[in-house]
């Protein structure tokens, strides 16, 4: 069986992310949620959501056991991270006064100023939460039939900041650009909720499904 594991570890809205890969799987593919270290090691495939705090999530993860799966997963089979899935996959954030990440990505994440203004000097709210586009950085196979500069549905107060600016596969403006998208080797994470948006968010988990690890 092609299984993908969409990890549970009691963050994020596992349901409709799940949902959202049933949606678009073929008939080999079973779509299972799991806080079950082998179980999720045994997959083909491996979804990392998540919602909520760098805190709280990293705590999570080490508690279940889950920290050393996830370091595991992403060395050798696509690999999808959501959201806080993308987040902790970095070194640090600066939620909760400073909290480290997993490491496996190189950089920090940072929270938008309160004072951000768009181009009219209207005041940018914190969260940036609603549709926003992504400018695709660069070519990948997740980005198939999806054309450049399509919307997607985000919810954040923080975004990524990696290391190496040859990571970056997808930028949104809010109002300056930030890294909407991680790609490296066998690893895609994404800012936005896939899930919630709409045909793109689908295209993208099919594109995924079909996805060989490969850049």
């Amino acid at each position: 069986m092609n299984d993908v594991a969409v990890i549970d570890y009691g963050m994020g809205n596992l349901r409709s992310v799940a949902k959202a890969l049933e949606h678009v799987a073929q008939k080999d593919t079973r779509v299972v949620v799991s806080n079950d270290p082998q179980q999720i090691m045994n997959a083909a495939r491996v979804v990392f959501p998540g919602q909520g705090a760098m805190r709280d999530c990293m705590k999570e993860l080490q508690r279940l056991e889950l920290d050393a799966v996830v370091r595991e997963c992403v060395k050798s089979k696509p690999f999808l991270g959501i959201c806080m899935g993308m987040q902790v996959l970095l070194d640090s954030s600066e939620e909760n006064n400073g909290w480290p990440g997993l490491g496996i990505v190189q950089g920090k994440v940072l929270r938008f100023a309160d004072n951000m203004t768009d181009a009219t000097g209207a005041r940018l709210k914190v969260p940036h939460m609603g549709w926003n586009q992504v400018r695709q950085a660069r070519a990948h196979a997740l980005w198939q039939d999806i054309p450049d500069q399509s919307r997607f549905y985000f919810v954040h107060s923080y975004y990524a900041q990696p290391s190496d600016h040859n990571l970056v596969a997808g930028l949104t403006s809010y109002p300056t650009e930030f890294t909407s998208v991680i790609a490296r080797d066998n690893v895609f994470a994404v800012q936005f909720h896939p899930e919630k948006s709409e045909r793109h968010g689908l295209a993208l988990l099919s594109n995924f499904l079909h996805w060989n690890g490969a850049v």
